[in-house]
């Protein structure tokens, strides 16, 4: 983690029945607009994946709070993705245009933290000095 303190905050919470039926009415269109392919093959290997995408879909929604952007102008679904450390670990990964606001707002990095329940997933992201 990075020396010097929070620079934001964004949290987010998703309902893990809303991306079922975003998956049911739009199929791989949506997961193709929403999630790059290393996060679909990671919440496809899982039984619960509509878990799994809720968990990723919240940690974009924390990212760009985090930002303070939202998904505006360049900033889009796909400018942030999750992957794992080799811990496992939940780890931002930002397009070019996420890291230019990131080192606008002074910013080194991005923290990210997941959790979820059958019905519930959550993301909290922190942006660091």
């Amino acid at each position: 983690m990075s020396e010097g303190g929070v620079i934001s905050v964004g949290i987010d919470l998703v309902d893990v029945a809303r991306i079922a039926r975003m998956r049911k009415s739009y199929g791989d269109s949506f997961l193709q607009r929403t999630f790059c392919d290393f996060e679909i093959d990671y919440c496809n290997k899982y039984a619960d994946s509509d878990l799994h995408f809720a968990a990723r879909f919240a940690a974009k929604e924390a990212v760009v709070k985090a930002l303070k952007t939202g998904f505006t102008g360049d900033i889009n679904l796909k400018s942030v993705a999750v992957r794992n450390s080799a811990l496992g670990a939940p780890e931002a990964v930002l397009d070019e245009f996420a890291k230019a606001r990131l080192r606008e707002m002074g910013g080194s990095c991005v923290e990210l933290s997941l959790t979820h329940l059958r019905d519930y997933a959550q993301a909290i992201a922190l942006v660091l000095k």
